[in-house]
């Protein structure tokens, strides 16, 4: 039975995939080698337990419960060797995927599950960093994680039968929805939502219409929550052009990312977490302003 966790990784996704944990009841460690990340990370949760709160969401009572299962590490041999489960939530870079892998590899318990938040990486390929492919998978959180409400969950080739289901659960538990695939590059949304992000920046290179234009086309022909270019400046430039290169290399000339979107990314337009992606977030906190091309 999974009551511990590890979350490797205290960014946006990491610190998200700890709240929900917390949440759901399980003692949750988050481990990150830069004590002011931690720092950081600590303070966004309490802020979205307080929205939380605010907004009626969760109570005080389990805010204070939840607050005290968690708890914020740098040394992770340490956090491994008292883990159920393991959440890798590193950056999409193999090399360092492979090290943490090899890291919780050596040092967690036998019946230890291992999971990564990966977007479109191979869950397969992640597994041969380690001695256990049948207990590791793939689980893929979306951002913001305490407001999205899917977790898409990938069987790599080993996986096995009772990893998927325990997996599931805790997912579930996690307040969350759930769809069991199959490994294939991208998954089911990653390739969606690159291949409309990436249509959306050729269509911006063209001169077709501005981000507000094309956002706003989006949202309300297509029925979309947000348009293409606000949620890659959430998600980040760097991390869609990271995705779109090995999904272009795994599938073929329609994932090739556009230049415009390259041009970006080289400029460190990289999104909200930059002040300037495709809008302009530097002049103030809620207000988009479009960055003139």
């Amino acid at each position: 039975m999974i009551e511990r966790i590890v979350v490797v990784g205290s960014g946006v996704m990491g610190r998200g995939i700890a709240y929900v944990g917390a949440l759901g009841g399980y003692s949750v460690s988050i481990v990150d080698i830069n004590p002011d990340a931690l720092k950081n990370a600590e303070n966004e949760i309490s802020v979205i337990f307080e929205k939380g709160i605010e907004r009626g969401k969760v109570t005080a009572e389990t805010v204070v419960t939840a607050k005290e299962k968690l708890s914020y590490v740098t040394d992770l041999a340490q956090a491994a060797a008292k883990a159920d489960l393991i959440i890798e939530a590193v950056p999409e870079i193999a090399a360092i995927k492979k090290q943490v892998f090899e890291t919780i590899d050596a040092h967690a318990p036998a019946a230890c599950y291992f999971a990564t938040n990966t977007s479109t990486m191979s869950p397969t390929e992640i597994a041969s960093y380690g001695k256990r492919p049948e207990k590791t998978i793939a689980m893929h959180f979306f951002n913001p994680v305490h407001k999205m409400p899917l977790v898409e969950i990938i069987r790599g080739l080993e996986t096995n039968d009772e990893t998927a289901k325990v997996i599931r659960e805790v997912a579930e538990r996690m307040g969350k929805e759930t769809v069991v695939i199959n490994e294939f590059p991208g998954f089911v949304t990653s390739r969606m939502s690159a291949l409309v992000g990436n249509e959306a920046f050729h269509m911006l290179q063209e001169g077709l219409g501005t981000p507000e234009e094309i956002d706003k086309a989006i949202k309300l022909g297509l029925g979309y929550p947000m348009g293409p270019f606000e949620l890659v400046d959430l998600v980040g430039l760097d991390a869609r052009l990271n995705n779109l290169r090995y999904m272009h290399e795994k599938l073929g000339e329609r994932f090739r990312p556009a230049p415009l979107l390259e041009q970006y990314v080289q400029a460190g337009r990289l999104g909200r977490k930059s002040g300037k992606g495709v809008y302009d977030y530097a002049h103030h906190e809620t207000k988009k302003e479009l960055v003139k091309k």
